[in-house]
């Protein structure tokens, strides 16, 4: 496990510059979850790269996302990674090893289909040259249209710190963006971004904060 970028052969062959892609995966609608999927937002709206470089919002696609790990040379990954740590707790892990983190302790059905993901681009043999996760201990998840938490909130800034370093030893060419994203080049839907998410969500007491109600244990057996 490694916390500094591998800077040799960040070009590939030759001079083709390799395709980087930028993933991040989970479920904005659980809370801690959406830890993924708002790195890649917020890093899309704050900087800009070189063509090279690929954003995607994974949410829980699974074996959808099989195009893009095949088609990089270079793949970055945010996730919500339950390691057993403290809240907020950031660990760093590089290729072989990732596959084993992700499936150490699922939290969900994302995180088994990604596994396949990652097997099945390797039985192809159409796996990238190098892989990072940037994972990060949840606090909470069982939150129905809850948002991030303080704890996890708080380290996306050193989240996006590690992820530019990575970017930059890779050739991707990070700057700080200076033309603001349209919402047709945002990774994030418009209704679904953290700033718009969170000021229009109800409050707990007008609406159901533990999933939908109609597929809940009391209504179930009640049928």
């Amino acid at each position: 496990m490694s916390h500094d970028p591998i800077k040799n052969d960040c070009n590939g062959s030759g001079d083709t510059q390799p395709q980087i892609v930028v993933l991040g995966i989970g479920n904005v609608l659980w809370a801690d979850e959406g830890f993924g999927v708002r790195c890649v937002e917020i890093m899309q709206q704050k900087y800009e790269c070189g063509p090279n470089v690929q954003w995607i919002d994974g949410g829980t696609q699974g074996l959808y996302l099989i195009q893009h790990v095949q088609g990089a040379d270079r793949l970055m990954i945010f996730d919500a990674i339950d390691y057993g740590l403290e809240p907020g707790t950031m660990q760093i892990i590089e290729n072989e090893e990732v596959p084993k983190y992700m499936g150490a302790k699922k939290m969900s059905l994302h995180q088994t289909g990604f596994q396949e993901v990652l097997a099945l681009a390797q039985l192809t043999g159409k796996y990238p040259e190098h892989v990072v996760l940037i994972g990060c201990q949840p606090e909470e998840l069982e939150d129905y249209g809850g948002s991030l938490r303080d704890s996890v909130k708080a380290v996306i800034p050193r989240a996006l710190d590690i992820a530019l370093s990575y970017l930059t030893a890779w050739g991707g060419e990070p700057k700080p963006r200076i033309r603001p994203l349209t919402e047709y080049e945002s990774v994030t839907l418009p209704h679904l971004q953290l700033a718009r998410y969170e000021g229009e969500r109800p409050p707990e007491e007008l609406a159901c904060r533990i999933g939908d109600d109609r597929f809940m244990p009391a209504n179930n057996e009640k049928a």
